[in-house]
């Protein structure tokens, strides 16, 4: 289901949750890739990610959103991205996942209502139904869209993360500060 076949109340409730958050979450594999996993012969992992999700996670970290990530696998390749774009807070081979991110908003003192977690499986329901703003995309299983306050249109590594981190600056009211820096 997407957003347009939601009803107005359900996406006006997105957009009333994406006001309050101070940060977001993401997985990584099915939602900044396209969940596929390159293995070589050696065990060297390789990762497609969109650049146009990274200049979205920029310009909504810009507007003073906090990002993080929380994967149940472990790659080095996460790490890279993650310093590219500025993502400080980081916990990979977690597969308790709420455990992380409960010691996260209690290190940064901040409340569920406060953040967002972008997800595409069962394995992040725990987080999913326990923030504010649950997102998921459009490829992720039914039980994990019916959890969801907000399903992308875009697939994950698609542009899905960028969508999201738009639709977060326009609830907020910070949209045309972030894209009038590129209009001058």
């Amino acid at each position: 289901m997407n957003n347009s076949e939601k009803s107005s109340n359900t996406y006006m409730d997105a957009g009333e949750r994406a006001r309050r958050i101070k940060l977001i979450l993401f997985d990584v594999d099915g939602v900044m890739t396209d969940g596929s996993l390159y293995l070589a012969d050696d065990g060297q992992e390789f990762k497609s990610f969109n650049s146009h999700d990274g200049h979205g996670i920029k310009m909504l970290k810009s507007s003073g959103v906090d990002m993080g990530i929380i994967t149940g696998r472990t790659s080095k390749v996460v790490i890279h991205r993650a310093e590219n774009l500025g993502i400080e807070h980081i916990y990979q081979g977690v597969e308790d996942k709420y455990s992380a991110y409960s010691e996260l908003i209690s290190r940064l003192k901040l409340s569920p209502e406060e953040t967002a977690f972008m997800g595409d499986d069962v394995v992040d329901l725990p987080v999913m139904i326990r923030c504010g703003l649950a997102i998921s995309v459009p490829d992720a299983p039914d039980i994990v869209k019916e959890r969801s306050h907000y399903v992308t249109e875009r697939r994950g590594g698609s542009g899905a993360v960028r969508e999201v981190c738009e639709f977060i600056l326009k609830s907020q009211g910070n949209y045309d500060e972030q894209i009038n820096k590129y209009l001058q």
